[in-house]
Parts: structure tokens; sequence; C-alpha cells
């Protein structure tokens, strides 16, 4: 898939997105009342990273891509996706405990459980038990659009009444053709002997891209993509974690996102938006390389990252370029518990902006709900309060809407911005947290002020550089801009120029020369 992509333009890519929905329009929207949900076919029409997402998956084969998108719609107004909730699945579903997601793999991806041994095979149930992965799929993808997730098939202790090959293909197809770039990886563990002649039957069915996801694992190597703490014990981990009903135990559905609770100097309180249990994207999002700040294996080994994925540098939204991209890094030392967040105006009116977090008694937001101004910057600190401590499953969300010229930035302003502003033209973009975990040892006071003084280098360096990311990306439009005007300059001379060599050949011969 990486190939297709970077054999092509980003004009190349656009004009693949507005063939398959020019196709699609033609060739399978005619008259589809009954064959669609108006509301994905509407998404389908407006979102760009949806679109692309399925060609991409299709190697940008248009033809491929339509058969794809047709039989993904169709399967989401069958099961009703866009109403789908805890109440429509059978509650003896959820106190099987077959799926359930809970943990994180090496690279930050949530994990989807699914206990094979919980399974028993029943025609009758099958639509049931399709409803119910839809249910985990579409909550997860909803709360966390754009961030795949890593399976683990558990099929320790199976028995043959457990084996359900065609609800296997089911789950794969799930990810193979209804929710493409969903899927990071899938862990089959300890797949039992007797299974492997039904296997190959269904990786004869599967693509290539699907089977290069797959990863046979046992209990000796599960550990080279999940770390000890997120497996259970009979993995050979230390999680603690036992699946039970009701309710559900993960953040993707107990923790919305809501206003943080208060800014370092003042209590920040706002009603007009209130906290959603999903949140969808407002514009196609584009990332930039990634950039590790620290490795696990640093050379000092003073500090190892735990939770998710490291971060990265820029997100480039359409009204604010945000640095870094995807996490806030917290620890347990004092210089570890603040966190900037460099917001970069690249509109040309002044943006509104304010901060949600799922976790608003932990953390304190310093300006939680303020505005940028045109072509400028500003730093938001996050910091910890009194003696909380980071959580990987603590999530912020910065919300942004472009104001008109004569709006004013004061706080009433704002208020009253919010209350009438659609939203459709508010930018959203979510950050998850990560905790900074130091080595436990036994340090000297010396050592131990030479360690805090490492690691407020290390903050200070991770400020320095987001504040030199807002000024690169502020010279990078400043230098589009001159290079605008001297393409405009240079048109210019050159025309005059040739009036010039005009008017003297006129001149000497009486004559035009053309």
């Amino acid at each position: 898939m990486t190939d297709a992509r970077s054999a092509l333009s980003e004009q190349d890519i656009q004009k693949k997105i507005e063939e398959t929905r020019k196709r699609f329009r033609i060739e399978y929207a005619q008259d589809s009342s009954d064959k669609y949900d108006s509301r994905d076919v509407d998404r389908l029409w407006k979102d760009d990273v949806l679109v692309d997402g399925y060609l991409e998956w299709r190697h940008f084969e248009v033809e491929d891509t339509l058969k794809m998108i047709d039989e993904s719609l169709q399967w989401r107004k069958e099961f009703k996706l866009n109403d789908i909730n805890e109440s429509s699945v059978q509650k003896s579903l959820f106190e099987s405990g077959m799926h359930y997601l809970h943990g994180y793999d090496k690279e930050g991806n949530k994990l989807f459980w699914f206990r094979v041994k919980l399974h028993v095979k029943d025609v009758k149930m099958l639509t049931e038990k399709k409803r119910y992965v839809a249910f985990w799929l579409e909550s997860y993808a909803r709360r966390e659009p754009g961030i795949p997730l890593t399976m683990i098939f558990d099929m320790s202790e199976v028995g043959l009444s457990c084996i359900d090959m065609d609800f296997i293909k089911y789950i794969i197809n799930c990810f193979q053709v209804y929710y493409p770039r969903l899927l990071s990886k899938m862990l089959m563990y300890e797949m039992p002997w007797i299974m492997n002649a039904a296997w190959k039957m269904v990786k004869n069915m599967l693509s290539q891209d699907a089977i290069d996801k797959l990863k046979f694992v046992s209990k000796s190597d599960i550990q080279n993509y999940v770390d000890r703490e997120n497996l259970p014990s009979y993995m050979g981990g230390t999680d603690p974690f036992k699946f039970s009903y009701p309710p559900l135990p993960d953040d993707v559905f107990q923790n919305p996102i809501s206003e943080t609770g208060q800014e370092d100097d003042t209590e920040s309180k706002d009603d007009d938006l209130e906290a959603k249990d999903t949140l969808e994207p407002s514009s196609p999002i584009l990332r930039t390389r990634n950039v590790y700040l620290a490795q696990d294996g640093d050379n000092d080994g003073s500090i190892r990252w735990k939770g998710s994925r490291r971060p990265t540098v820029t997100f480039k939204g359409t009204l604010l370029y945000i640095s870094p991209d995807d996490e806030l890094c917290f620890g347990h030392r004092e210089g570890e518990k603040r966190c900037p967040i460099m917001l970069n105006n690249v509109t040309k009116n002044q943006v509104a902006f304010k901060v949600r977090t799922t976790a608003p008694e932990k953390y304190r937001v310093k300006p939680s709900n303020s505005s940028c101004g045109a072509g400028k910057s500003m730093e938001i600190t996050v910091s910890l309060h009194g003696g909380s401590l980071c959580s990987p499953q603590d999530r912020f969300l910065i919300m942004a809407a472009e104001m008109e010229p004569c709006s004013g930035g004061g706080s009433t302003d704002l208020a009253q911005f919010w209350k009438g502003v659609p939203k459709a033209k508010i930018m959203e973009h979510r950050l998850r947290c990560r905790m900074l975990e130091g080595i436990k040892s036994a340090l000297s006071p010396v050592t131990d002020r030479s360690h805090k003084m490492e690691t407020n280098s290390y903050q200070d360096m991770h400020t320095t550089l987001l504040q030199l990311m807002a000024s690169s990306s502020r010279l990078e439009q400043k230098m589009d801009h001159c290079l605008w005007w001297q393409k405009l300059f240079t048109v210019l001379v050159t025309a005059l120029t040739a009036l010039g060599f005009s008017a003297l050949y006129i001149q000497y011969t009486g004559e035009w020369p053309f």
C-alpha cells in the first residue's frame, strides 16, 4: 500500500478521490435509498480521509475501490451502525467476555481481544455475534478516528466447539473491507494444530495486505509486540485486569471528553459545548514525518517511554498547526509535570480555541479558552494538578474555529461566539497522554540533582523544539509569499523588457517587430 501511495503525488491522489466519488455517484448511488444509509453517503461526499483510506487499501485502483465501498456501505446499513449502541446488542454477549478493548501494544495501539475459548459455535447466534463485533469496532472508530488498533486472537485452551472459521473470516473481513486503516496488526496467539488445515483455506481468501498484518505468536514471543504490563498472567504478563459486565470496562466508552477543570489562575466554565460520547473529525488530517524526542534505548537510561506511541512534531490542520502532533508527555518529577502545546494560526483571521479533557480534575490548562491572532503563535501550558499522575487513557481535545474580522477577543465575545458557531466549521484535534517513567535506582543526592537537571534540560529542549517548529512554519509561509511575489515581479520585468526592445526596434526601423 505504501508503494502505491509513494508513486502518486498529492494532486494525483486528490484526482483519484474525485474520480471515485464521481463514478460512485453515477454507477452506484442512483436510487440507492434502499441500499445505503444516507448519512454514510453524505460522509463519503465530504470526508476525503475516508475515501483515501478505501483507495489506499485497494492500491488506488478505482474499480476495486468502488466495489469495496459498495460492500462496506451495504454492511453498515444492514447492521444499522450509525445508530448502534450498547442496547442494540444482546446482554449475554457482553457478559460472555468474548470481546473487549483493554490495554495497549508497544506502539500505543489499543488492544482488541477475542477470547476464542469463550466462543461457542451457534449458527442461530451468528448474526447477533456479528453485530456484537460491529458495535466494538464502530464505537472505537467513532471515538478514535484515524487511530488503528491491534487485534489479539487468544486461542489458548480452545476446543473443537470453539472453532468457528466463518466467524473468524467475518472478523478479518471487517478490517479488510469495512474499516480500512483501522487494523495495525492481528496477533494469532497459540493457534492449535487442529486449525492449521482450516486456516490455510481462510488464508487463500485474504489479500496479501491482510496476510502481512497477521503475526503468529506464542507465550515466548508475544512480548515482542505487547509489554508485560498489558498482558494477563497466563501470557506471562502482570496485568491483573479481569473482564466483567456491567459496566463496559474501557475508557473508549466510560470517559467522554469534557471541559477542562480549571486554569492556573481562574476557573473556566463553559456550558455551551457539552461533553459528548462520540467525536467526529471536522477536517482531513495531514501528518508530518515522526520525529522521536527520546528513545527506549537512550544511552543514559534515565527515561523510558510508557503507555503509547512516541510524540511526533506537528499536526497541520486547516486553521492551526499544533505541536506536539499527538501526545503530551508527563512524569513523576517536578520538571516533568508541565507540558507545552504550541498553536500557530495559519489563517488570515483570528482563530478561537478551547481545550477539553477526559480528566478535568487532574489537569490545569492555561489558557483553556482564548483566541490567536492571524499568523501568530500561542503557547498553552498543560500541568498536572497537585499529586495527580498522568494516565495513558487520558485524552485532550483542541477545538478551533475561525472568527470574523469584526469579532472581539474578550471572554464575553468568545462565549457568545462558541454558542453560535456551526459544528461543521469547528476544527478538532486530539492528543493522547504518555507517562515518563524514571529508572528505579538508588541515586545519591548529587546524582539525583544531576538527574533532575538532565530531566529539566530535556523539558527545556522539548519546549524550544516546539517553538522552533512554530517559527519554522511561519517562515515557510512567508517564504511561499515571497516566492509568489518574486514570480510576479519576474513576469512584469520580462514584459517590460519585451516592450522596451519593441519600442527601440520601432524607433530604428519604423516597423513592428512582429
